[in-house]
Formats: structure tokens, C-alpha cells, sequence
């Protein structure tokens, strides 16, 4: 296992962070989408939450040659666009298949915690397949707790999947 680090992306890191996000849709119900986005898309994605102040992290692996690889990246996201919901944000956190179970998670939950109050932010919300057991405990492990749960609202793979919503007050 080589060390990982963690930084703030950059626009660059997008084909990165795309690749990591569109094997989740290909081979996980992490995400209910279910064809591969585009780099403009991500492209567009990054840019709006430049300008939104989300922040957006990259965990990233150095390589022989001196460049980084992408193993898993954690960004802070508009909850709904309505002005209520202003102080409320939900996250994301995908780590890619050949990393899982290093505690790369944990090192990109961790520090949207502060980035969420730097911001003036008071709750964040962890959107969750039922099903993934992992991101249960690791949200649970920052103090997420359980608030809600939809029964069959998501179908992929052929079958209907519970979604799990948990909160932190920051």
C-alpha cells in the first residue's frame, strides 16, 4: 500500500474524479445514475461548486514518474436550490475499487466536517444506498446519525434499493 494523501482539487483532477465516479455508476448502486457522465459535465460540476464555495477534496497516490493518481475524492454539495435550505449541504464521498478498505474514506469525510462550518453551513446530509453497509458505519463513525429511510424509491440492477439519509448537525 503506497501512502495517500489529501488536497483540494483542483480542475484539473476532473478526468480523475470522473473516472472514479463513473465506474461507481457502471459497477455500484453508490449512485442511482446509470449511463457514465461526461468530462464536461464533471467539468461543469467542478466550476459550479468553485463559484458556490463547495469544496471539493482529491485523495491522491504519487507515482513513480512523479504525478498523482486519483484514488478517491469528497466534495460538499447544494442540498436543494431553495433559499430555506441555504445552511443545509449534502455530501459525497467515492473512493475507487482498488482502494476501498485503506480508511481513504475516513481521510475525505474528515475534512468536510470544517470546511461545512468555515462556511456557515449547520447540517450536512449523507444520501446513502441502504445496502452500503460500509458508508453506513463510516458516516456513523463522524457521528451521522440515522434520520430517515426511503423503502424502494431507487431501482438498479434490476432491483428496487432502500435509501438511507443521515445527518450531521455541524
Amino acid at each position: 500500500m503506497k501512502p495517500v494523501s489529501l488536497r483540494p482539487a483542483v480542475r484539473a483532477d476532473c478526468p480523475g474524479i470522473l473516472a472514479i465516479y463513473n465506474d461507481a455508476v457502471l459497477t455500484t448502486t453508490a449512485s442511482y445514475d446509470y449511463e457514465p457522465r461526461s468530462l464536461e459535465h464533471r467539468q461543469h460540476w467542478f466550476d459550479d461548486h468553485a463559484k458556490t464555495n463547495f469544496p471539493i477534496f482529491v485523495a491522491v497516490e504519487a507515482q513513480p514518474d512523479g504525478t498523482e493518481l486519483i484514488v478517491g475524492w469528497s466534495a460538499l454539495n447544494r442540498y436543494h436550490d431553495r433559499v430555506g435550505y441555504r445552511f443545509t449541504t449534502e455530501n459525497s464521498i467515492y473512493v475507487a475499487a482498488s482502494h476501498r478498505g485503506w480508511g481513504i474514506g475516513s481521510s475525505l469525510l474528515a475534512p468536510l466536517i470544517p470546511a461545512a462550518k468555515e462556511r456557515g453551513l449547520h447540517a450536512i446530509i449523507a444520501v446513502i444506498d441502504a445496502s452500503n453497509e460500509a458508508s453506513v458505519r463510516l458516516h456513523a463513525k463522524f457521528g451521522f446519525e440515522h434520520v430517515g429511510r426511503f423503502k424502494e424509491v431507487g431501482f438498479k440492477f434490476g432491483r428496487w434499493l432502500d435509501v438511507a439519509y443521515m445527518e450531521l448537525r455541524v
